[in-house]
């Protein structure tokens, strides 16, 4: 899965901030959800009093890389929890044998 669009554009704290929220509505469960905003608002917050612009781009930079990370993670993770699923329901062995 890509970076939602838009990533590129991120330039800013407030930029990151919500490009960060966009992708936790992707995730599947209110759950998921929930914890990665918490984590969002939680390095926000750590991160607010960061003056040097090069920190910064650094922070933003690594920040979509890991949403990027995090949201192949979870797409890879269910799509291995579908096929497990279909396999069962069709009660086959599959390739998770």
């Amino acid at each position: 899965m890509a970076p939602l669009p838009g990533a590129e554009l991120v330039q800013t704290p407030l930029q990151l901030y919500r490009y960060l929220l966009r992708c936790c509505r992707q995730l599947p469960t209110k759950g998921i959800q929930e914890h990665y905003k918490h984590a969002v608002r939680q390095s926000f917050q750590v991160h607010s009093d960061e003056d040097n612009s090069e920190r910064i781009q650094q922070i933003i930079k690594r920040a979509i890389e890991d949403a990027d990370w995090i949201m192949n993670k979870v797409s890879a993770c269910l799509a291995l929890a579908l096929e497990w699923e279909c396999c069962n329901l069709l009660g086959h062995q599959g390739a998770l044998a």
